[in-house]
């Protein structure tokens, strides 16, 4: 049985939207996971940015075992037009 991790994303663009909550095995690949989120909130996944609660980019290069250690369960999407 593979253990699990819960990520609860939320949409900084859109208040009206709120968030997503997912849940998926330790080692997805952390992209396979934002682009799922992306397309709930009908945002092209190519053009977000996660962050972590604190302000730090996460990258989407992991597994999302890892960035759920590295950063916790609680993380930000934003579209990069509204980055910077």
């Amino acid at each position: 049985m593979q253990n699990k991790v819960t990520f609860k994303i939320v949409n900084t663009s859109d208040p009206q939207l709120g968030f997503r909550t997912i849940s998926v095995p330790e080692e997805a690949p952390f992209a396979a996971c934002v682009k799922y989120v992306a397309e709930e909130f009908k945002v092209n996944p190519s053009t977000c940015a996660i962050l972590s609660n604190n302000g730090t980019g996460v990258s989407l290069q992991q597994n999302a075992g890892q960035v759920f250690l590295k950063y916790g369960a609680e993380l930000q999407m934003i579209p990069r037009d509204r980055v910077g």
